[in-house]
């Protein structure tokens, strides 16, 4: 059964709780970081980047700007604007026919965006780590 992975997304997008997005991801779902060289693997480590990513991103000023669709993937265009920053990016999504999360992909531009999500994500993984 086909399924759009955006629709899946939008319900707990920016929810910043591991455990909501972790429910709709696959056990084996890859997550692809634009500062992370290499894919991080399973439900719980993308879960935990996907929650502190709404932490990072999700002010007033974020939105999600543009979508496009194919069966289980979708590509979905954001902006938002952090410490004068103006970010634009894209979550590239795919998920397989039970409607679970395989794989997420972010791309961030331009550079002086990446540096300081780079800095600023992994300030929210250390405090989230306790």
């Amino acid at each position: 059964m086909a399924h759009n992975p955006a629709e899946i997304w939008h319900k707990v997008a920016l929810s910043r709780d591991v455990d909501t997005i972790a429910a709709i991801l696959h056990d084996d779902c890859i997550f692809e970081s634009p500062v992370v060289h290499t894919p991080q693997l399973g439900k719980a480590i993308t879960a935990k980047y996907l929650a502190a990513a709404g932490h990072t991103l999700g002010n007033s000023d974020f939105a999600y700007v543009g979508e496009w669709h194919r069966e289980n993937s979708a590509i979905l265009e954001f902006q938002t604007v952090i410490d004068g920053i103006a970010i634009n990016g894209i979550d590239m999504i795919s998920c397989d026919d039970d409607g679970l999360i395989t794989h997420f992909k972010v791309m961030v531009r331009p550079l002086k965006a990446v540096n300081m999500l780079h800095q600023k994500m992994g300030e929210m993984l250390m405090k989230m780590s306790g």
